[in-house]
Order: structure tokens, then sequence, then C-alpha cells
């Protein structure tokens, strides 16, 4: 029986398709068909149902799923130590965060992780947190700097990293700038300055909008909190943003104000899978991203 055999089968019975699977194994579906009848010739039995238009799994087939991909995830723990030790701890990590966390904490602990472990390569990837969970779950990031709550979260490992509140950001001749709190109400007929889509930010505020009772008006969306603040500064909208980032602005420019009825919690994690094996890279990441961390955490 060849592994790579049981791949492709993997791959066409979670694609529900030969055709899909096919696509995302960059292969003919020739060949790709090819190599399933291989398995089933060794197997001696059929393990898809090929008589309607949608492929189906036999009986068979669903038991041989359930213990091929027990196989698989074998090998690549297998694969991962024996690389460990042949590498003398070399290796990649792949970290994946939204844009507003650069400039947080990270740097430093990245400065002092690439310092403590010179051979490692980090890369850094920069996107909204619902893509990140998707690209995590995906296997195509080993971490992701997520906000709370994310989906299917009995999947992930979890630690905090950053526990605060959203505020509102203003321009500093807005009406509500001379307010000491604000209700989420009072925002009805306001211009909303938002993130993005893929950003869970941006649902979050929708949510309490919704809560509030009302649906935000929402003038433009962006990726960038900066550039968000000078449409801010432009008088175009208001948006709302961490307090970390609020104590960057220009106070000569911006009025920041807190959200009190209700305040909007701004929960920043590191998640990762808890079925993926954690290789050297990962664990001294685990350990680094911990002992920073917890001395600050309540």
């Amino acid at each position: 029986m060849d592994l790579k055999h049981l791949n492709y089968f993997v791959a066409v019975a979670e694609a529900g398709s030969f055709t899909l699977a096919a696509r995302k194994l960059h292969i003919t579906q020739p060949s790709l068909s090819k190599m399933v009848r291989l398995l089933e010739e060794d197997l001696g039995v059929q393990l898809i149902d090929r008589s309607s238009k949608q492929i189906e799994l036999t009986d068979a087939g669903m038991t041989i799923l359930r213990s091929a991909k027990q196989i698989i995830q074998s090998f690549e723990h297998m694969s991962s130590e024996l690389e460990e030790v042949v590498s003398l701890k070399k290796g990649t990590l792949r970290l994946g965060i939204p844009p507003m966390v650069g400039s947080y904490f990270l740097p430093a602990i990245i400065e002092k992780f690439l310092t403590s472990f010179p051979h490692i390569k980090l890369q850094v990837i920069e996107q909204g947190g619902k893509s990140l969970e998707q690209d995590l779950l995906q296997g195509e990031l080993d971490f992701s700097m997520v906000i709370l709550p994310v989906k299917d979260i009995e999947k992930y490992h979890i630690f905090p990293c950053i526990n605060e509140n959203l505020r509102l950001v203003v321009h500093s001749n807005h009406r509500l700038a001379s307010c000491s709190s604000i209700a989420m109400k009072q925002l009805a007929d306001e211009s909303f300055i938002m993130f993005r889509k893929d950003f869970t930010i941006h649902h979050l505020i929708a949510e309490q909008c919704e809560a509030a009772g009302f649906e935000p008006r929402i003038v433009f969306e962006s990726s960038q909190w900066d550039f968000m603040t000078e449409m801010v500064a432009a008088r175009y909208g208001i948006t709302l943003l961490p307090e970390g980032i609020c104590k960057q602005l220009d106070t000569e420019r911006f009025t920041t104000i807190p959200i009190i009825q209700p305040e909007i919690p701004w929960k920043l994690s590191m998640i990762w899978r808890k079925d993926k094996y954690l290789s050297f890279a990962s664990r001294e990441w685990i350990r680094m991203i911990e002992s920073e961390l917890e001395p600050f955490l309540p």
C-alpha cells in the first residue's frame, strides 16, 4: 500500500469530488482516479461508489478513511520528529496576525525569539481574523493571533494575550468629543469607518450596534487602522478601536471616548490546533510567548 495513494483517497473523500480534489492536488483527474483504483485493487474492496453524479463512500471506504487519516497523521509526526533531529533546531514557524497586533508587543518578542534561535525562519502573515482562523484550520499556519470568540473553539489551544475594551474615536471637533463616556445607542446616526468583513472586529461592532437597536451606516472599510483614523481626521466618520491603539493617536487631532453601555471587550489570544504536532520551533515559540506575557496577564 502506497502512502501517496492514501493521501489521494482522503483528498477525494474530503472534497466529495474527483475534480475538486485533483485541482487541490495539482494533478489531472484521470491520474487521481487511477491512483484511487490502484488503492482499491491493493485492498481488494471498493472504496467509492461512482454510480451517481455525486460520489459516495462505501462502508469499506468510510472505514479506510478513518484509518487513513490516522496513518497519515502518524507519518507526519514521525517526519517532523526526524526533521528536528537532522536539522538541529532549524525549522520554519508560520504566524498569522491581524494588522493591529504589529503595533503592540509582538515586534519585541519576535526580535528576542530570532536572536535566541537564529536558524529558525519566522514567517508572519498579516490578514483579517476570519481568514486567519481558516488558514490555521487548513494547516497553512502554525499559530494565529485572533480576537475571541472563534468558531470550533474546541479544536484549539488558547493563550490569552491582551484583554482590553474598544473606544470610540472621533475628530477633536466632533459633537461627541466632549462626552466622558458613550452608549452605543448614541451612535445610531453616525457614519461608521470599519475594518473589512474578514476581520472579527467588524462583526463584533456590528453585533453591538444591532443590540443597541440600529444597523451601522458603514461609509468606508479598510484593513489598516492608521488609514481609518486618517479618514476620521478628515471628518468622514467615526470608528471604534482597541485602547492600545487609541493611546498612540495624536490627542490634538483625535478624541477617544470609553464606551460603557455596553463595554465592548477586545480579547486577543494566540491559538493553535490541538491535533497538530508541535515542532521544536513551535514549542519554543509557545514558551517564549508565555514567559513574556504571563507576568502582565490578570
